[in-house]
């Protein structure tokens, strides 16, 4: 429990794993352009109040775990990371723009997975044994409390 955060209408232990790819896996993210990859990334995540719990910046992709506030899904953090860093890193590398003549430096598309302190089965238990429930009268597992 020490690790919920709060926020103004909310308590919330919420983190993402993701990674995502450069365009045609070309290993650009090295040097000077990795290190600014990275920063951008922490600049994002400190305005929209989300927490970089580890992160790694390879030559062609990029992996974080973050704890993000449940007012933002996973493909709108994807959008603001991969969206400003994309045009940011283009316009500050010119050496990007022989590689990318489309202006598009992330692949599309990314992966994500969400991670937590307690398995689906310790919620599911947790939430089957709810006191004063009646059986679900639907086949699921979707119960009501007793009156």
């Amino acid at each position: 429990m020490e690790n919920y955060r709060t926020s103004s209408h909310s308590r919330f232990d919420i983190k993402f794993h993701f990674v995502w790819i450069t365009k045609y896996r070309k290993p650009i993210l090295t040097g000077e352009v990795g290190k600014r990859a990275r920063n951008m990334v922490r600049e994002i995540c400190r305005t929209y109040d989300i927490e970089i719990l580890q992160g790694s910046v390879s030559p062609d992709h990029v992996h974080v775990l973050l704890s993000c506030p449940p007012k933002l899904s996973p493909s709108k953090i994807m959008q603001l990371i991969k969206g400003k860093t994309s045009r940011k890193l283009m316009m500050e590398f010119k050496h990007l723009q022989k590689h990318y003549w489309g202006r598009h430096l992330w692949a599309r598309g990314y992966f994500v997975a969400s991670s937590g302190n307690v398995t689906d089965e310790v919620i599911m238990d947790y939430i089957r044994n709810q006191e004063n429930t009646e059986p679900s009268d639907g086949g699921d597992s979707f119960q009501v409390t007793k009156e």
